[in-house]
């Protein structure tokens, strides 16, 4: 026996397809009476500009006024109709653009639904002439557009416009302008709020995670998907608001037995401003959100913390935790003298360190977001302040393990911390904080999507992904210390200690070289040249230091005293540091020169409307990734040849410095940090490409165009 759902279901089709059916048998049978499509529907070709200027896009618009009660569709019709079909016919050289959708209307039909427009309304389009229009000449253009116009019954019409446009330079604005702003501003805007779904069997739940929405002014929200067999189109869309988050919550389709990776459409709030209702409407990408109420579109909790676990076992290989690896290594060379309880002691105080540390990053970086800032992982990293404080340290440990900062013969004492010497435990301990903040620049394998999940939801459930990333990072290490059999592997210590000591300080002072050139693309010339002051100063009471440890006191506590003015220049310099940045001309001055352009939303919208393919490059001077994969794959000689020939657009967005534009789009691709690489095409989705890259597969996405 059926269910009863199921049957409603069934129904609801069978009514549906009925009322279709109804409409094209009256169509097909009265239609000597029927009045015709052109008394119902007037068509119009308007052009923005009163002059075309050769080589310059320029917007028209296919205007349709439908008789009163009569209505078109939009490019989803809903339950049934046809979108309008508009066919260019323009001279040689020309090209257009996709049509521009107005946000539509929800149209009741019995008890289907259909979106569409009623009274009048102006389809946009771009069009690009050939730079080698000669002035005074006239573009004729045309276009042939189909239509299916709808009342109680349904009639199909076409229509054939036409304008003549002249070739010369700017002139006077057209008459039509007032109407192409006025259509601009019916156009869904790019939203401002990050959007996730989650799905069960009978429902999708829309969450825009946005403080900033007030629950009570909102009327109604209607959801207008571009997939037209993703959702019921007549049920009510339910609306919730908890001060933090609006959800609609809406009827799935039982026609789709599966959810796309990602959901996008037109979302029409109606907002209640002074008792009169104001309707916005904004394009929404709704990436699959997970926890208790995901479904199979969306990853789950499960699934996010086992990506970030993994991810966190990669960090380990990767260039930046390499230094502070390295000591470690050294470290359980030294303690394999200890009994196998104090090993594992010094394992679990390592992960300790870890996981403390992230748990205070998790805490900081939700809180700052709750707090309007637009950041992702490795924020910490765009504070020229704190790049130059970690190359600082680096720059201390390093000169202690070559033996100029002399504060003990155990590695557990590098950096002459008392918390560092109590046992060698606490050492360990601030080891792993150390690993952790060197190990943020750095985006693994699995990591973008265990971290861009994390950052939508609850903190609770985003501290759990936080912490299994967390644990991968010290699972090497724990699996070391609590496995004896693996640290018999371990050579024995001896004397060839020292020598591998003094040797590890050079990954150290590459670090910092390293460092110090991402401070240089942060701060202006005075802060670098400050930053290089204060590592001289840095050495300089690391001598002071050492000398103080063989002299009586008078003479130690006068260089000591050396010390602590050294270290006091230091904290001078890095306010120098701090309040110092770099002019903006010289990051545009440098693009030009590499080949790019600096990214910007206006200028990817400007691009992507003119039809040309654009690949976006989102980057950071201190993601080791991010570099070696411009090195090795996107600067190559064979992939520069691509761009040309292709006419490929190539914008590289910088996020070394906090840029809120680009932090909005790597979450539109479900992303919390860099790389990102993102291949738009013309009238095709965007392409992610994977966080590694070869030259091979870069030249297999850009052959899609």
């Amino acid at each position: 026996m059926f269910s009863f759902s199921l049957r409603l279901m069934i129904v609801r089709h069978l009514v549906r397809a009925l009322t279709l059916g109804l409409c094209l048998f009256a169509l097909a049978f009265t239609s000597a009476r029927a009045q015709n499509a052109a008394d119902l529907v007037k068509v119009e070709l308007l052009a923005e500009p009163a002059a075309i200027v050769p080589g310059e896009p320029f917007s028209v618009g296919v205007k349709l006024t439908m008789k009163q009660h009569w209505h078109t569709y939009w490019r989803n019709p809903g339950d049934s109709g046809e979108p309008t079909q508009v066919t260019w016919k323009l001279p040689q050289g020309f090209s257009a653009g996709d049509i521009e959708w107005p946000a539509p209307s929800l149209i009741r039909v019995g008890p289907a639904a259909n979106f569409g427009y009623e009274g009048e309304t102006i389809l946009l389009a771009r069009i690009t002439p050939p730079r080698d229009l000669a002035p005074g000449t006239t573009a004729n253009l045309a276009a042939d557009v189909g239509y299916l116009v709808c009342e109680k019954i349904c009639i199909p019409g076409e229509a054939s416009v036409s304008l003549a446009v002249p070739v010369a330079q700017p002139g006077a604005p057209s008459q039509t302008n007032v109407l192409f702003d006025a259509a601009r501003g019916k156009l869904p805007q790019p939203s401002p709020w990050n959007a996730t779904f989650g799905t069960d069997a009978k429902t999708i739940t829309l969450s825009l995670h946005a403080s900033d929405l007030r629950g009570d002014a909102i009327r109604s929200a209607t959801f207008f998907p571009y997939d037209n067999s993703l959702i019921e189109n007549a049920p009510k869309q339910i609306l919730r608001n908890d001060g933090q988050t609006t959800q609609i919550t809406i009827e799935r389709s039982q026609i789709a037995k599966t959810i796309p990776k990602a959901i996008d459409g037109v979302l029409v709030l109606e907002e209640d401003i002074g008792g009169k209702t104001v309707p916005h409407a904004f394009a929404i990408e709704a990436t699959p959100s997970a926890g208790p109420a995901a479904g199979e579109g969306g990853m789950t909790l499960l699934y996010a913390m086992m990506f970030a676990l993994i991810a966190g076992v990669i960090l380990n290989f990767m260039p930046c935790v390499f230094p502070v690896l390295s000591i470690k290594i050294l470290h359980l060379t030294e303690q394999r003298a200890e009994t196998p309880r104090r090993v594992r002691l010094h394992g679990i105080a390592y992960a300790l360190g870890i996981l403390a540390c992230f748990t205070i990053l998790a805490g900081v970086l939700y809180g700052l977001r709750a707090g309007g800032a637009e950041i992702g992982w490795g924020f910490q990293l765009q504070s020229p302040l704190m790049v130059a404080s970690l190359a600082f340290i680096l720059f201390a440990l390093a000169l202690s393990l070559s033996g100029i900062l002399a504060v003990g013969a155990s590695l557990t004492r590098v950096g002459g911390s008392r918390l560092l010497q109590q046992g060698g435990l606490p050492g360990s301990f601030f080891a792993g904080v150390l690993a952790t903040v060197v190990a943020t620049p750095c985006t693994a394998p699995f990591m973008g999507a265990s971290i861009g999940f994390a950052l939508v939801q609850p903190f609770a459930v985003g501290l759990a992904v936080f912490l299994a990333l967390g644990l991968g990072l010290a699972l090497p290490f724990l699996i070391l210390a609590f496995v004896p059999g693996l640290q018999r592997l371990l050579p024995k210590p001896g004397r060839w200690m020292e020598t591998l000591k003094q040797l590890l300080a050079f990954p150290l002072y590459a670090t910092v070289a390293w460092l110090i050139w991402v401070l240089s693309f942060q701060v202006g010339a005075t802060g670098l040249l400050a930053a290089l002051a204060a590592l001289v100063l840095i050495a300089f009471g690391a001598w002071a230091y050492g000398l103080s440890q063989g002299h009586a006191s008078g003479a130690r506590r006068a260089f000591q005293g050396l010390t602590a003015i050294a270290l006091a220049g230091v904290v001078a310099l890095a306010v120098v540091i701090d309040l110092n940045r770099p002019t903006e001309s010289t990051a545009q001055a440098a693009s030009s020169k590499a080949g790019y352009e600096a990214f910007s939303q206006q200028k990817l919208d400007a691009l992507l409307a003119s039809g040309q393919p654009v690949f976006v490059n989102m980057t950071a001077a201190w993601c080791i990734t991010c570099l070696v994969n411009e090195r090795t794959a996107l600067s190559t000689g064979a992939v520069r040849e691509v761009f040309g020939s292709k006419r490929i657009a190539y914008l590289k967005g910088d996020w070394t410095n906090r840029n809120p534009e680009i932090t909005r789009l790597l979450e539109k691709f479900g992303r919390s940090g860099v790389p990102l690489y993102v291949l738009y095409r013309s009238g095709s989705e965007p392409v992610v490409l994977p966080q590694i890259l070869t030259q091979s597969l870069v030249l297999d996405a850009l052959k899609q165009i």
